[in-house]
C-alpha cells in the first residue's frame, strides 16, 4: 500500500516550478525537485534521496513512448538541419514573400494559427511543423520569439482536444471504457462543446493575433521585437538558429519544395503509423469507418510520431540526393550534427518525465483529488474539477497522467449527484489542457519553446497571463452550466 505522504507530495513539483521561474535554471530546478521528492520518499534520508534520483532519470528510459518522444525530439534536429542546408526554409520564405502570402505581423500570426489547427493529428507534430515554417517569417517581421511559441503552444493541446481523431481522443475513451460506461466514445463526444478552455484558449490566440493588443509580460516582448531584439539581453534559448552551420550551400537553388516535401510526409505518417500500429496489435479487419476508429484508437501515439520523422528523414535523402543538392555523407553528416541543438531540449525532457514519475510515487496528483472531494455544493463541482485538474496537471507537467487521476473520480461524482457527466468530463479535459502547455515541467510547453527558438521562461512568463484569462472565462461559464444542467 502506497504511503500517504500529504501536503509533502506537492511539495517538489511546486519548489521546482518556482525556482525555474525565479532562477531561470530550468535544468537545475528540475534536478532539485526530484531530489527533493526522493528524499522525501526515503525518509528524509539525502544521500538515498540522490541514489533513487539518479535512478528515477535513468529510468525514463524504461519507457517507451518517453524513450520515443525523446527520440522523436532528436530526430527532429536532423529534419530541420536538412532542410535548411538544401535550401528548403529559404525557398519556402522567398515562395511566401514573392507571392505576398504573408505581409504583416497579423497575417504572420495568421498563418501561424491556422497551420496549427489544420494539424490536429499529434500535438508535438503540430508544434514543430508551425513553428519550423512559422519562425523565419516572424523573425524577419520582427514578431518575438515568445509570440510564436504562445501561438505554438496554445494551438496544439486544445486544438487536439477539440478535434480528437488522435492519440487524445483514444487515450480518453479508453480511460473513460475503463469506468464501464456504455458509450465512452459518446461521452468524450458530447463533452467536446463543454470544452470551454480549449475553446477560450484558441479563440483568444485569434483575437490577440489580429488586433495586436497584448498585455502582460507580452506587451514588452513585442515592443522589443519591433526595434529589431528578437530575445531578451541574456535569454537562452531552447535551441539556437542563428549558427551558419546549417546555412543554404552556395549557390544551389532554394526551392519550397524541399521544406514542404518532408513536412507533408511528416504529417500524413501520423495517422499511417497509428493504422499501421493499430492492424499490429488488433485483427480487426478495416471494412468500414466505424472498424477503421477502432484499428486507429489501438496505435500507439509515440510510436507514430516517431515513424513520422523517420519517414520525414528518408524523403529528405531521397529528394536531396536525387536532386544533387546534397551527396549521402554530407547528408549523414548533417542528420548527425542536427541532433546537438536538441541536445537541452532531450535533456529537459528527459528531467521533466523524471519529476513526473516522482510526483506519482509520492502520490501528489491523488492527495490533491482527494481534498477537493471535501465538502462540495454540487453546483459547483464542475468548476471545482476544472481548478483541481489545472492544478495537478500544471504541477505535474501532464496531461495524459492527469486525466487518468481525474477522470475515475469525475466520472462516479456525477453520476452519484446526478450531474452532466459531458460536462464534467469536459472540465477535466480542459483543466488537463491548461496544465500541459503552461507548466515550465511539460513536453509541450518545452517543445514549444525549442521550435520557437526561444528562452523557455520567457515563453512560460508571457504565457501565463493568456493561459489565465482562458481559465478565468472557462471558470465563469462551468460555474454557469453547473447550476442551469
Amino acid at each position: 500500500m502506497q504511503q500517504d505522504f500529504g501536503w509533502l507530495s506537492v511539495l517538489p513539483p511546486l519548489l521546482t516550478i518556482a525556482l525555474a521561474i525565479l532562477t531561470r535554471q530550468v535544468y537545475i530546478s528540475l534536478i532539485f525537485g526530484i531530489w527533493l521528492g526522493w528524499t522525501i520518499l526515503n525518509g528524509w534520508n539525502p544521500a538515498l534521496g540522490l541514489a533513487e534520483a539518479v535512478d528515477s532519470i535513468v529510468a525514463v528510459f524504461a519507457s517507451g513512448s518517453n524513450t520515443g518522444a525523446i527520440l522523436f525530439t532528436l530526430l527532429m534536429g536532423s529534419v530541420i538541419a536538412l532542410t535548411q542546408r538544401a535550401g528548403g526554409v529559404s525557398g519556402f520564405v522567398r515562395w511566401v514573400t514573392e507571392r505576398r502570402l504573408v505581409q504583416s505581423r497579423r497575417s504572420a500570426g495568421l498563418m501561424a494559427w491556422v497551420l496549427g489547427l489544420v494539424i490536429f493529428i499529434e500535438s508535438n507534430i503540430c508544434i514543430l511543423v508551425a513553428g519550423t515554417v512559422s519562425r523565419p517569417l516572424f523573425d524577419k517581421l520582427k514578431v518575438s520569439r515568445e509570440k510564436l511559441a504562445y501561438i505554438l503552444d496554445s494551438t496544439s493541446a486544445p486544438k487536439c482536444m477539440l478535434l480528437p481523431l488522435n492519440a487524445w481522443g483514444a487515450y480518453v475513451i479508453s480511460l473513460l471504457a475503463a469506468q464501464d460506461l456504455a458509450n465512452p466514445t459518446g461521452v468524450l463526444i458530447s463533452s467536446i462543446g463543454f470544452n470551454f478552455y480549449a475553446m477560450l484558449a484558441l479563440v483568444l490566440v485569434a483575437v490577440l493575433v489580429w488586433t495586436g493588443k497584448d498585455y502582460g509580460p507580452m506587451r514588452s516582448s513585442e515592443a522589443r521585437a519591433l526595434q529589431g531584439k528578437l530575445l531578451n539581453e541574456g535569454a537562452t534559448p531552447m535551441v539556437s538558429v542563428e549558427s551558419d552551420a546549417f546555412a543554404p550551400r552556395t549557390g544551389i537553388p532554394l526551392r519550397a519544395l524541399n521544406m514542404v516535401a518532408p513536412i507533408v510526409v511528416m504529417v500524413l505518417m501520423v495517422p499511417t503509423g497509428l493504422v499501421l500500429d493499430g492492424m499490429r496489435k488488433s485483427d480487426i479487419p478495416i471494412v468500414s469507418l466505424s472498424s477503421f476508429w477502432q484499428v486507429l484508437i489501438q496505435g500507439s501515439g509515440s510510436l507514430a510520431v516517431l515513424w513520422a520523422v523517420i519517414a520525414a528523414l528518408a524523403s529528405c535523402v531521397l529528394l536531396y540526393s536525387s536532386q544533387r543538392l546534397l551527396n549521402l555523407k554530407e547528408i549523414s553528416n548533417l542528420a548527425i550534427q542536427g541532433t546537438a541543438p536538441m541536445m537541452p531540449v532531450a535533456a529537459v525532457l528527459v528531467l521533466a518525465f523524471s519529476i513526473g514519475a516522482t510526483s506519482r510515487q509520492l502520490g501528489t496528483g491523488p492527495y490533491v483529488a482527494k481534498l477537493a472531494q471535501a465538502a462540495i455544493v454540487p453546483e459547483i463541482v464542475p468548476a471545482v474539477l476544472f481548478l483541481v485538474t489545472c492544478f495537478i496537471a500544471f504541477s505535474t507537467g501532464t496531461s495524459w497522467g492527469t486525466f487518468a487521476i481525474m477522470l475515475p473520480i469525475a466520472v462516479p461524482v456525477a453520476q452519484t449527484m446526478d450531474l452532466s457527466l459531458p460536462l464534467c468530463v469536459a472540465a477535466v479535459l480542459g483543466g488537463g489542457v491548461f496544465g500541459d502547455h503552461c507548466s515550465p515541467i511539460s513536453d509541450t510547453s518545452v517543445i514549444s519553446s525549442m521550435a520557437a527558438a526561444t528562452d523557455h521562461i520567457d515563453h512560460v512568463r508571457t504565457q501565463l497571463p493568456y493561459a489565465l484569462t482562458a481559465a478565468a472565462g472557462a471558470v465563469s461559464l462551468f460555474l454557469f452550466f453547473g447550476f442551469i444542467l
